[in-house]
């Protein structure tokens, strides 16, 4: 079992390489969006019962995947790194899929913020996170979490052993998906 976090920043990129990482290695999908998308009919991911919904859901997600038979899982996620509670959570994911013996693998991305402001407009984007078409909304969201939040990390900052950081303004989805799978031998 094999379990690939992919982070960064809004609109950096992290489904679009996901779903390309899924076509050449086979391993399952699980973009962030998934479960927010699921819970926004009943409630906001902004409120309480949004986020402890989707928190349950992902949890159960997990769990599932990392006790069965699949090769693996990559999750895409929105890492606040000045956040203890988020690096706690980062934690606890690894150590439901570590306690079933996966390998780890973190993958950060980067792009400058010109770059994300057009990829958060992109028909992939809007297509597979329907929270996200009031393109206005989302980028004041988008504006807004780079005013209040640290969503790369610092040099160093990753301790992990199958840790790779890629700067993909410039780079199309596949080529980063295939610097992934060499880099890890997946």
């Amino acid at each position: 079992m094999k379990f690939v976090l992919i982070f960064g920043p809004q609109a950096v990129g992290k489904m679009t390489v996901g779903h390309e990482l899924e076509k050449i290695t086979g391993l399952k999908l699980f973009h962030n969006h998934m479960t927010i998308e699921l819970a926004a009919p009943f409630f906001d991911y902004g409120t309480s019962e949004g986020r402890q919904l989707v928190t349950v859901l992902r949890e159960a997600i997990f769990k599932a995947v990392s006790k069965s038979d699949l090769t693996g899982l990559i999750f895409t996620y929105l890492w606040d790194f000045d956040s203890q509670e988020e690096w706690d959570y980062i934690n606890h994911i690894c150590d439901i899929f570590e306690q079933e013996g996966a390998e780890i693998y973190f993958v950060e991305l980067e792009a400058d913020f010109e770059e994300r402001l057009k990829r958060n407009k992109t028909s992939h984007r809007l297509k597979h996170k329907p929270t996200k078409r009031d393109v206005e909304k989302s980028e004041a969201y988008l504006r807004n979490g780079m005013k209040n939040y640290r969503t790369n990390s610092n040099l160093g900052e990753i301790k992990r052993k199958n840790y790779m950081r890629i700067d993909n303004a410039k780079l199309n989805p596949l080529k980063v998906a295939q610097m992934i799978v060499k880099k890890f031998k997946i």
